[in-house]
């Protein structure tokens, strides 16, 4: 708490404390970030576990849509987390995909955190890097936990969609040791496809990289799949395209038909959040009026209370949750403010004086 607080001739006096604010740039995120996948992993599996045993709060996501523009929303996911973390805060996301047309990232977004003892927020990170770490390193733990239980690990990986998330997400698998024979890539943008083979080359990713011309060709050649798109509704939909079990990180949850998910084994980061929106495993939920396709969450494959098997497709469906954002965001600013490089903004509240 000392930390967050600015000793003033005030609080000399017996006053009260004066709460700082800082704002923290995306290039000092990414600056704690980078190459840094195995801690990461290892901090997003330690959350996971803190929320499964009840040592967070992660209510429902609030979705603010436009009629005038039906394809763009902005997302609030408020959230607290206990344990060593112990902060409050809430990720303001927006998707808006017609920024790709010139040249943006569809998705922008910040971070507030909160003081858990006064409320105050203490911190303003950017944070699309953060959300895409999160993101990135909540796939890499559950394709290490649900390929365990194969007789081999995924040697060719497919990536269906070629944006910053299939990046992080490549990123995250190499930086925990993962390697590939072959490397495929699919996207309906043949300019984004050519560019993330790009990408790969420099990457020093290893294996063949072939981009493939059809949705079927990529899943039927990959035993590891990764589902990065902007897709509203599902658009593949023939389970015979899975019929040689692959491992299936679904990570933008609407790519995939309710077919296509009752011929596999579901797994989710929170059943809750994850059966809403429309999301695929949703429409299944709606389509069979049951929840029995699911196989459980991820922290319980972490805790040993469900396994995968290696008889059908494994799919992993997360919703992504609030509280990986704050872990992620605590991370970077304890990182920055322990070099120093915390960005004050002076006077940021004004009036702390109860009557005036």
């Amino acid at each position: 708490m000392s930390d967050l607080l600015t000793t003033t001739a005030e609080r000399a006096a017996g006053g009260p404390s004066v709460p700082t604010f800082s704002v923290l740039s995306g290039q000092q995120v990414q600056q704690a970030l980078t190459g840094r996948e195995r801690e990461l992993v290892a901090l997003v599996e330690a959350t996971y576990r803190l929320h499964g045993a009840g040592d967070s709060v992660n209510p429902p996501s609030y979705f603010l849509r436009f009629p005038d523009r039906p394809d763009s929303r902005i997302i609030a996911l408020p959230a607290s987390i206990g344990g060593s973390v112990h902060v409050d805060g809430l990720k303001w996301i927006s998707s808006f995909p017609d920024n790709v047309r010139s040249g943006l990232p569809r998705a922008s977004a910040v971070l507030i955190l909160n003081d858990p003892e006064t409320g105050y927020p203490f911190a303003c990170l950017e944070s699309s890097i953060i959300s895409a770490t999160r993101t990135a390193a909540s796939a890499a733990l559950a394709a290490d936990w649900l390929s365990r239980g194969r007789p081999a690990r995924p040697a060719r990986i497919g990536f269906f969609g070629t944006g910053l998330i299939a990046r992080y997400i490549h990123t995250f698998l190499a930086g925990t040791g993962w390697e590939f024979d072959e490397i495929g890539v699919h996207d309906v943008s043949a300019d984004s496809a050519e560019g993330f083979r790009g990408y790969l080359r420099p990457s020093g990713a290893g294996g063949q990289v072939t981009v493939h011309d059809s949705a079927e060709g990529l899943i039927r050649s990959s035993d590891l799949v990764v589902f990065a798109t902007v897709a509203g509704k599902p658009h593949v939909t023939d389970p015979a395209w899975f019929d040689h079990n692959p491992l299936v990180l679904h990570v933008s949850l609407r790519d995939l038909a309710p077919e296509v998910l009752l011929g596999a084994a579901n797994f989710v980061d929170d059943v809750e959040h994850c059966l809403k929106a429309d999301t695929s495993p949703h429409l299944v939920e709606q389509l069979t009026g049951d929840r029995d396709f699911l196989n459980g969450t991820l922290n319980d494959v972490l805790q040993g209370r469900a396994a995968p098997p290696t008889d059908r497709p494994v799919v992993f469906s997360p919703f992504g949750l609030g509280v990986l954002d704050l872990a992620v965001g605590k991370y970077v600013y304890d990182e920055v403010s322990r070099a120093g490089s915390l960005r004050l903004i002076d006077d940021f509240f004004h009036d702390l004086r109860r009557y005036g």
